[in-house]
C-alpha cells in the first residue's frame, strides 16, 4: 500500500531505509550535541571557550566543503558516506573513553572537535546529493522534508535524553551511545541499492570541478539570492548550540535537565515546522524569505525571555522557522542544479549553511561573553532581520515577485 502524500518519499525503498537509520543515529549526535556543551561549561564555565570549540568542530567546512564537493561529484557516495559515518563514530567513542578515564581536559575536546568538523566536512555534501538517488527528483521536495522532521524529532528526542543521562551517569555515556547509534545508520547504507555513482561526463582537473561549480551559483539568480540570505541567518541566528546553554545556564539559571528540555522545545517546533513543509507543496521564495524574517524576529525576542517557559515557547516557534526556511533553501537549490553539479552546488550550501557557523560561534560567545547572553540574542535578531529585509528589497525591483514558485 502506498503511503499518503505527505509521506510520498517514503515508497523508495532506500530512502526509507536511510531515513531510519538516520533517525536512530541523529538522536545519540544530539545526545553528543547537548553533552558536549554542558562537559565544555563545566570544564572552563567560559561562554567564549564553548563558542571555540564550536568554531573548531564546524571551521574546516570554510575550508574544505567546496573540494569536498567536487569530490562528492566523482566517487561513489554511498561508499563515501559509510567511510565518513564510521569516522564520526569513532570520535564519539574516543570523547567517551576519555571522560571514563578521568584525563579529559578542555585541549582533547577540541582537538576531537576539529576532527569531527573534518569528517563532518567531507560527509554533508556527498549526502545531501544522495538524497535525490535515493528518493527521486519528483519526490526531492517531500524527502528533504520529511529528513527535515527526522533531524528534528532527533533534536527533541536526544537533548532531553541527554539531559537525563547526564544528571545521572555523566557525560560519557551520551558519548558512547552516540558511538553505538551510528551502527544503524551504517547497516541500512549496507541494505541500501543505490551506490550514487558518479555522473558519466567527462571530468578535468579538481580545480576546474570547483570553478565550474562556483561559476554556476553566481550566474544563477535564484541560488545566489538564497546563499545570500542563508549566509547571513546561519551567521546570525542559527547559533543554538552554543545560544541555548548560555540562556539556560546564564540567563535561567537550569542545570543540565533544564538545558535539555529548551534544547528538545527547538526540536519540537522543527518537527511540527518540517511536517508542514511536508504536507505542503514545492515551497516558494515568499515562503523561503518570510521565515527568515520570523526566525530573525523570534531571536531578538528571546532578548528579553527571564523565565522558562516563556523562553521554551520562543525555542519551539523558533524551531518551526528556522526548519522552514533551511527546508525551503535546500529544495530551492537542489531543484535549480543540474546532476552532474550537484556535489559541488552542494557543498556551497553547505558552506553557506555550517561553514559560517564558526564565525557566527565566536561571534555570539564573544558577545555573549562581554555583554551577556541576551545582548548576542539582540544583535543577532536584529542583525538577521536588516539582512533579510534588504536582499528581499534588493532582490524584487530586478527579479519580480516573490510569490512566483522557486
Amino acid at each position: 500500500m502506498p503511503y499518503p502524500h505527505g509521506l510520498r518519499a517514503l515508497n523508495h525503498r532506500d530512502f526509507r531505509l536511510f531515513l531510519g537509520g538516520q533517525l536512530v543515529s541523529l538522536v545519540g549526535t544530539w545526545m553528543q550535541s547537548v553533552a558536549q556543551a554542558w562537559f565544555v561549561l563545566e570544564l572552563t564555565g567560559s561562554a567564549f571557550k564553548l563558542g571555540v570549540i564550536s568554531a573548531l568542530q564546524f571551521g574546516p567546512m570554510l575550508f574544505f566543503s567546496i573540494p569536498a564537493g567536487a569530490l562528492a561529484d566523482r566517487v561513489p557516495k554511498r561508499r563515501m558516506i559509510m567511510a565518513t559515518q564510521t569516522a564520526l563514530m569513532l570520535q564519539a567513542f574516543a570523547l567517551a573513553a576519555l571522560c571514563w578515564s578521568g584525563r579529559a581536559s578542555y585541549w582533547h575536546v577540541a582537538v576531537l572537535a576539529a576532527l569531527y568538523g573534518v569528517a563532518n566536512t567531507v560527509d554533508m555534501p556527498v549526502r545531501q546529493a544522495f538524497v535525490v538517488e535515493m528518493a527521486g527528483k519528483e519526490d526531492l521536495p517531500n524527502a528533504i522534508a520529511l529528513n527535515s522532521a527526522v533531524f528534528n524529532s532527533a533534536r527533541m528526542i536526544g537533548p532531553a535524553a541527554a539531559g537525563l543521562l547526564i544528571a545521572r551517569f555523566g557525560v560519557a555515556w551520551a558519548f558512547a551511545l552516540n558511538g553505538l547509534s551510528f551502527l544503524a545508520v551504517l547497516l541500512a547504507l549496507a541494505a541500501v541499492s543505490a551506490q550514487g555513482l558518479p555522473h558519466p561526463g567527462a571530468r578535468g582537473h579538481l580545480a576546474e570541478d570547483v570553478a565550474e561549480g562556483l561559476r554556476y551559483a553566481r550566474d544563477t539568480p535564484v541560488v545566489r539570492l538564497v546563499l545570500s540570505v542563508l549566509f547571513f541567518i546561519s551567521l546570525l541566528v542559527i547559533n543554538n548550540n552554543v545560544m541555548v546553554p548560555l540562556l539556560a545556564r546564564q540567563v535561567l539559571h537550569e542545570g543540565a535537565q533544564g538545558l535539555g528540555l529548551l534544547m528538545s522545545a527547538l526540536g519540537t517546533g522543527a518537527v511540527l515546522g518540517a511536517l508542514a513543509m511536508a504536507w505542503g507543496g514545492r515551497p516558494r521564495l515568499r515562503v523561503l524569505l518570510g521565515a527568515g524574517v520570523a526566525a530573525s524576529a523570534l531571536t531578538l525576542a528571546l532578548a528579553e525571555a527571564g523565565r522558562f517557559w516563556p523562553a521554551m515557547a520562543g525555542l519551539a516557534l523558533l524551531g518551526a522557522s528556522q526548519i522552514v526556511f533551511m527546508a525551503s533553501c535546500n529544495t530551492t537549490v537542489q531543484a535549480e542544479v543540474p546532476d552532474r553539479l550537484r556535489g559541488r552546488v552542494m557543498s556551497l550550501y553547505a558552506l553557506v549553511f555550517v561553514g559560517v557557523a564558526p564565525l557566527g560561534s565566536l561571534l555570539m560567545g564573544a558577545l555573549a561573553q562581554a555583554f551577556g547572553a541576551p545582548a548576542a540574542y539582540a544583535v543577532g535578531g536584529a542583525g538577521g532581520l536588516l539582512a533579510v529585509l534588504t536582499l528581499a528589497w534588493a532582490w524584487a525591483p530586478s527579479r519580480g515577485p516573490l510569490t512566483s514558485p522557486t
